[in-house]
């Protein structure tokens, strides 16, 4: 897969997430943030299990096996999705679909920087006034509503540092396996059982809730999770992981979108400002290196 067509699914990604938000925010209204994490998450990992056979059927013709340290891997992405997951999860309950796509959005800067810092893996210098111009566009669009710091803001601030770390490994890991079904999956299982275990044990349960919330965990599970995270750990594999956080983060833009279509939310100037700069962005990480490296060949 080209870099381009690797950054085009990133894009259909981002509109999924998007979508997502709305989902989120109405599912919460019948059963709790842990609840909804979790069986969205299983739904991902049935969606994803023949994928998963069929690469371990493939596998076994290559005689090649899994280590354990694999396992542990897979785990440990599946630590990093719940966090961020639930975390974003607990704080849509209290702040709107645009303050949770704008804050979310934050990761985007800390993906090139956690990199720099932890991997040594120097960016394209596009990459920080794009990163830069992401967030400010995100504040702009989400300032359209006056942005307000609330609880729910909180958590979903500190849920941008799992997803950085989450965007910034998912590749490495995938390519190293050459398995990126059987990650994808086994994140998603992981992820799934710890959150339904966690609120089996300290959330209200019914299953009058889960029948009225299941619309939102259908799409969630099958789309957001099932489809869009599984794309991420393919797509992540042929692009950088500061390239694919700022294109991933139009999910702000579709969230909006979104927000506008089915939430009632309504863009200022501002609004619309913050949107041409995440737009103009996400095309400058992905045309700059090209020019750059075309202009070097000539």
């Amino acid at each position: 897969m080209s870099r381009i067509n690797a950054n085009l699914l990133l894009m259909l990604i981002a509109l999924i997430w998007g979508s997502a938000f709305v989902a989120q925010s109405q599912g919460m209204a019948h059963i709790g943030p842990m609840m909804f994490t979790g069986i969205r998450f299983l739904i991902g990992a049935l969606v994803v299990t023949p994928l998963m056979l069929m690469e371990l059927r493939r596998l076994g013709r290559r005689k090649q096996t899994l280590a354990a340290t694999d396992a542990w891997k897979i785990t440990g992405l599946g630590c990093l999705l719940l966090m961020g997951a639930a975390m974003q999860q607990i704080g849509i309950i209290s702040t709107t679909v645009t303050n949770a796509g704008f804050l979310t959005a934050l990761y985007v800067p800390l993906v090139p920087v956690l990199g720099w810092l932890v991997l040594r893996h120097r960016p394209h210098w596009s990459a920080w006034p794009a990163a830069l111009a992401c967030v400010v566009g995100a504040y702009l669009l989400s300032g359209a509503h006056g942005l307000s710091f609330s609880r729910g803001d909180v958590w979903i601030m500190a849920s941008t540092l799992p997803w950085a770390v989450h965007v910034l490994l998912i590749g490495r890991v995938a390519d190293r396996m050459s398995a990126p079904f059987l990650v994808a999956g086994g994140q998603f299982a992981v992820c799934g059982l710890l959150a339904l275990g966690w609120s089996l044990l300290f959330e209200p349960a019914s299953w009058a809730g889960v029948q009225a919330a299941s619309w939102a965990l259908l799409y969630t599970g099958v789309m957001s999770v099932g489809v869009a995270f599984t794309a991420q750990v393919v797509a992540q594999r042929y692009a950088h992981a500061s390239d694919a956080a700022i294109v991933l983060s139009a999910e702000t833009l579709f969230a909006a979108l979104f927000g506008f279509v089915f939430m009632g939310d309504r863009l200022n100037t501002a609004g619309w400002l913050g949107c041409s700069l995440i737009f103009i962005s996400m095309m400058g990480v992905q045309l700059v290196p090209l020019l750059t490296a075309v202009r070097r060949s000539t």
